[in-house]
């Protein structure tokens, strides 16, 4: 029987290098199908926690991952020996950028490394980080090719990228559409196949550069659009009168042709952030540049120093120093209700503040226990209406649903808002500073 009639039989197993916050999920659910499944990563503190039957993910159910390890069809591992006994490797690594904004994909690398030494006949490998195109084929192909074995004849190889969208209720792994290429048209199907004993939805393309380069699209489409709408945000404090957040919900009303976006004070997470820059190093070693794009990435990365501005504004019309000025900040996660710390904006933003002699922030974050700072270690506090009332102002970075913005504005003497949290606070609208409101100090 061949792997893609093992597949349609059920009679396989997995593995998955990798267990963050695609990784975990994705071996949970073919744990929680019945497909034995190997989880491995290099941090031993993940091993560990699994192992004793802990989940970190928040977006999983603890009782979930509990019962799946406790009934053996999930294990973690740092050993990639594991892969040997595995008929379907997954990789999700990380994929980050290095300081002079050009991809990182050292991690996919030394994960393909590892699977080569175990890579025995008949398997299948499916790439998940996102990257930029030509990887699959170019970088990750030549690797597991090394000693002899051809793929589309030894082994199948395709890129399926993650669609993992933190915290969301409604999309989740088994429901979110996915695509899939493979570097042959057997690869694809064999991949394809294997996606769909958990996942509802799986679309076929033509090869891995075409689904390498529909998730830049994605999130580059997200960076542009969210990049147009801080511009806009900002022209509308400068010009005053005009409310960024009412001229969006009014073009919303639109039925075609129009998808609202929102300012905010920039973009966090792993994915948004760092697409634009893989697509213009890509395109730079074909003598392109992609104007367009990176000035969206650069409006998006400005933001931090935006807020940064208003709030050194409004404390200057305040009557305390910067030094001694108490700024209470609401949220630090890099989204709404979320336990995820990556490329927060509300770090960058306190950083900034902390460069600007700030020297008494706080912070309020039920989802983010402890922060550092250059180096600095920040336990977040517990919510009290005096703790409100002490501060000199009030800083909403992360519009948790947790949070009681009418309360918060009750007690709170200057409330710089900059995702529109308190859109439904009636009494004390005075108080509160909008970002993209038309009313910002100039």
């Amino acid at each position: 029987m061949n792997l893609l009639d093992r597949i349609n039989a059920r009679q396989f197993n997995v593995a998955v290098v990798g267990l963050g916050y695609v990784g975990l999920p994705l071996a949970v659910e073919f744990a929680k199908a019945g497909i034995t499944t190997h989880g491995i990563d290099v941090d031993p503190r993940k091993v560990e926690s699994l192992a004793a039957g802990k989940n970190y993910i928040q977006d999983i159910s603890d009782d979930l991952v509990a019962d799946v390890i406790g009934r053996g069809l999930l294990s973690a591992t740092s050993d990639f020996s594991v892969v040997a006994d595995a008929d379907v490797i997954y990789i999700c690594v990380p994929t980050p950028f290095t300081p002079n904004k050009e991809p990182d994909i050292s991690y996919i690398l030394q994960a393909a490394e590892s699977i080569a030494k175990h890579l025995r006949g008949g398997q299948c490998i499916i790439l998940k980080s996102t990257t930029f195109p030509n990887t699959t084929e170019g970088y990750v192909q030549p690797i597991l090719e090394r000693d002899g074995k051809k793929v589309g004849i030894d082994f199948h190889l395709a890129f399926s990228p993650e669609r993992i969208d933190p915290g969301n209720k409604t999309w989740h792994t088994t429901n979110t559409p996915i695509v899939v290429g493979g570097v042959t048209r057997e690869c694809t199907v064999v991949a394809a196949a294997a996606n769909r004993v958990i996942i509802e939805k799986v679309i076929e393309v033509s090869g891995p550069k075409v689904a390498e380069m529909e998730k830049l699209l994605e999130n580059i489409f997200r960076s542009v659009n969210i990049a147009l709408v801080n511009e806009l945000a900002q022209l509308c404090d400068r010009m005053g009168g005009v409310n960024i957040w009412e001229v969006v919900e009014a073009a919303a009303t639109k039925p075609f042709g129009f998808m609202p976006f929102f300012p905010g004070p920039g973009i966090g997470g792993h994915c948004i952030l760092i697409d634009p820059y893989y697509l213009s190093w890509l395109a730079r070693e074909h003598d392109f540049v992609t104007n367009f794009i990176t000035l969206a990435a650069e409006v998006n990365e400005s933001m931090p120093y935006y807020v940064q501005r208003m709030v050194l504004q409004h404390i200057a019309h305040l009557p305390v120093a910067l030094k001694d000025a108490k700024i209470l900040v609401f949220g630090v996660a890099f989204k709404r209700d979320v336990d995820d710390l990556r490329h927060s904006p509300a770090l960058k933003v306190m950083e900034l503040l902390t460069q600007d002699g700030a020297g008494r922030i706080n912070y309020i974050d039920p989802f983010i226990p402890k922060i550092e700072i250059f180096g600095k270690t920040m336990n977040a506090l517990d919510y009290s209406d005096e703790l409100v009332a002490e501060a000199d102002l009030v800083l909403i970075t992360t519009d948790h649903t947790l949070f009681d913005y009418e309360r918060i504005v009750a007690n709170a003497k200057v409330v710089i808002d900059t995702r529109n949290a308190t859109r439904k606070v009636a009494a004390g609208r005075e108080k509160i500073h909008l970002l993209g409101d038309g009313q910002c100090i100039r």
